[in-house]
């Protein structure tokens, strides 16, 4: 079972930024990253490895404050 979350994060404005938070995610174990976009990305996650504070933790370990948003309709 996975899942779907949805963050809003903070202070991206570039490709590299894109980059860093895609790195970020990437490197958790049991995320499976969907879109990464300025401002939002879109994950899918294995609870049984990782959490939601995890995921948020290491978004803004990588220097961009992020924060779970509802999910798009």
């Amino acid at each position: 079972m996975t899942d779907n979350m949805r963050l809003q994060i903070d202070g991206m404005s570039c490709g590299h930024c894109i980059g860093a938070v895609e790195k970020a995610l990437r490197g958790l174990d049991g995320v499976t990253v969907g879109s990464v976009t300025v401002g939002a990305a879109e994950v899918q996650l294995d609870p049984a490895k990782t959490t939601r504070e995890a995921v948020i933790s290491a978004v803004t370990a990588s220097g961009y404050p992020a924060h779970a948003s509802a999910p798009r309709s």
